[in-house]
């Protein structure tokens, strides 16, 4: 086991490397478009969504590419396009160039999460340990997206948008040795050996299988998509002061504070991550703390729509985003372990599709409720996905194994 947990550390700081470039267009392209040669904002919304549409029928080409090529030219290619990408914002200006470059990004993204994925079912084995090493590679992820968008609304003012995709560009381009040296040259193969007994058959639609995809969809459906989207206008209802908020000194408007918030939630992923993917592998298994998580995340929501003072609503939100983090390892935990022994390549597409479902069909969900009930809306729905996840669980989940 120890032996293969630096392949799981390289390929999370491959991917968090590759992330540099794609959160800071999430922070720089709606202030700077116009550097671009873009006609309207409708075109930065295009760019910033068209790599989660992309990966929906990419998604099974890549996972049949994983079963056939070793790993690591898959991750190689990943980091190639992701560089390319980065850096097609310093050359390149208009809608049509760029629109293909984040075309190109969505594949690279694909390649490098199925990529990830895989190494880290190869490196846990019989998964004492699988929950640890995910939580692992996703903190270590995360900091890629807490540094792109730092130097992104940092160094844009002083060095040039152009300037920064540059930079970062080149710096992605250090991926390539990383993932050279320590992503196995292996192919996963896309079924068991049929003379492997302790393989147990189920059907293809086993809650066993089902349940992960459900999670992994509802995850991505409320954290990457509903929160997200709806954060900035959740914050700016509840925020007293004109809709401003003044913290040692210095006052933040709704966008400002969510920002922080963001940051705030990237900076401990390293720490917490890992952590709750260790208790998951302790005795009591995952499923304790997983419906633990989603029961917090489905009161902290629904406080969220009430009107509670202002320190108490901050509190609550600072919970959800603690629950975020659990949730989230965990959900790929749960799926991983459904994975194992089984058609990995096959089921880890199809996980990760399922995901990116929930992810671009978020934001629409968003300002649909928001736009019908409010601030509040979000929330209640939030908290209703949240508890009928857990209800699922807890209603078909039958064997306990290893979860």
């Amino acid at each position: 086991m120890k032996a293969q947990e630096p392949s799981v550390r390289a390929i999370a700081w491959v991917t968090a490397v590759c992330l540099l470039g794609d959160s800071m267009l999430y922070i720089v392209l709606a202030v700077y478009w116009q550097h671009y040669g873009l006609d309207a904002l409708w075109q930065v919304g295009v760019l910033l969504s068209v790599n989660r549409f992309v990966r929906l029928p990419l998604g099974p080409l890549i996972g049949w590419l994983y079963s056939r090529l070793p790993k690591r030219t898959g991750v190689l290619a990943a980091v190639a396009l992701a560089c390319a990408t980065t850096l097609a914002f310093g050359f390149f200006s208009g809608f049509a160039p760029l629109l293909a470059a984040r075309a190109l990004w969505g594949a690279a993204w694909s390649m490098l999460r199925i990529g990830g994925y895989l190494t880290v079912l190869e490196a846990s084995g019989s998964g004492e340990q699988r929950g640890q090493l995910l939580g692992r590679y996703n903190g270590i992820m995360g900091v890629g997206s807490l540094v792109g968008m730092l130097a992104g609304g940092l160094l844009a003012d002083l060095l040039g948008v152009r300037a920064v995709a540059l930079l970062l560009g080149t710096v992605t381009l250090a991926g390539l040795p990383f993932a050279w040296r320590f992503v196995p040259p292996t192919v996963t193969p896309s079924a068991p050996p049929r003379s492997d007994a302790s393989v147990p058959r189920q059907p293809r639609l086993a809650a066993a299988a089902l349940l992960p995809l459900l999670s992994g969809f509802t995850t991505a459906l409320v954290f990457f998509g509903l929160l997200m989207s709806a954060l900035s206008p959740l914050i700016a209802a509840r925020l007293p002061d004109r809709g401003t908020l003044t913290l040692a000194g210095f006052t933040l408007g709704a966008a400002s504070a969510a920002g922080a918030l963001q940051a705030l939630r990237w900076g401990w992923s390293p720490f917490l991550s890992p952590w709750f993917g260790r208790q998951a592998d302790g005795p009591r298994g995952r499923l304790p703390l997983y419906l633990a998580a989603l029961g917090l995340a489905a009161a902290a929501f629904a406080l969220l729509a009430l009107p509670l003072p202002f320190g108490l609503w901050l509190a609550v939100l600072l919970a959800v985003m603690l629950a975020n983090t659990a949730i989230t390892t965990l959900s790929d935990t749960l799926a991983a372990d459904a994975a194992a022994g089984s058609r990995a390549v096959a089921y880890m597409t199809t996980y990760t599709i399922v995901v990116d479902i929930g992810a671009a069909l978020g934001p629409l969900a968003s300002f649909v409720l928001l736009g019908a009930f409010g601030p509040g809306g979000v929330g209640f729905a939030c908290a209703a996905l949240m508890a009928l996840t857990a209800a699922a669980w807890l209603i078909f989940h039958r064997r306990p194994r290893m979860l």
